[in-house]
């Protein structure tokens, strides 16, 4: 597998230096810039992961390149991190608006910053990993289209029953609790009973029929997806 790229963009020499190091230590390929501008070229070229941006730049400053990389579809799903010495609440949530994804304000530390990039990087595959179309014996789940088929034949299921499904699913001989399976769905906020799970899962098996038997109930702890 490929490591992560990741692309560092700062007008000051020893921070590059700096973020690359400690990058390159944790395993990842690191580019580096010093201007807005070789930014927006470098991405179109080489497609990194992720962007370590600094504000204050030469030329297009960091806002407008974080901007740019946002509002093009090519580039909008590439992590942004902000790094910059402007700490003030105001420049942070503009950035935020702007699409960036995380912040890491000057002076730092090295460690922090790889923990937030590692974060971004596994959260891209996360999101990766929910899209995908889950594929077992007759039954294919794809989340892109809200479908559940049973060979060629469409099953007809609540959004809820979907997300239960399909939770299970893309972890098969995982066993959830009641509870995991409401929080991968609504949260860990949302208040709801272990029978109201337990309803749910009842009315999943019926409208599966055959494929049912791939949800099995693990006494006592809660259910799992049996291939």
């Amino acid at each position: 597998m490929a490591k992560p790229t990741v692309l560092v963009v700062d007008d000051e020499e020893d921070i590059r230096e700096l973020v690359e190091l400690n990058l390159r230590r944790e395993g990842y390929q690191v580019l580096a810039c010093e201007t807005g501008e070789q930014a927006l070229n470098r991405v179109l070229s080489k497609a990194p992961d992720v962007v370590i941006l600094d504000l204050m730049l030469p030329g297009i400053d960091g806002l407008e390149v974080c901007k740019r990389l946002k509002a093009d579809p090519k580039t909008q799903k590439i992590a942004v991190v902000m790094l910059t010495a402007k700490g003030e609440e105001a420049d942070i949530v503009t950035g935020l608006e702007l699409g960036a994804d995380d912040y890491v304000t000057k002076p730092f530390s090295g460690k922090v910053l790889v923990a937030r990039v590692r974060r971004l990087l596994r959260k891209q595959r996360d999101e990766t990993d929910l899209q995908a179309v889950v594929r077992i014996h007759e039954l294919t789940i794809d989340p892109s289209r809200h479908e559940v088929l049973i060979g060629e034949r469409a099953v007809a299921l609540t959004l809820t029953e979907f997300n239960i499904l399909h939770t299970l699913a893309r972890r098969p001989g995982r066993v959830f609790t009641r509870y995991q399976i409401v929080d991968s769905i609504h949260g860990s906020d949302y208040l709801v009973t272990d029978r109201a799970v337990d309803v749910q899962i009842v009315s999943l098996r019926k409208k599966l029929g055959p494929c049912a038997k791939y949800i099995e109930t693990v006494r006592g702890v809660g259910y799992r997806f049996t291939d």
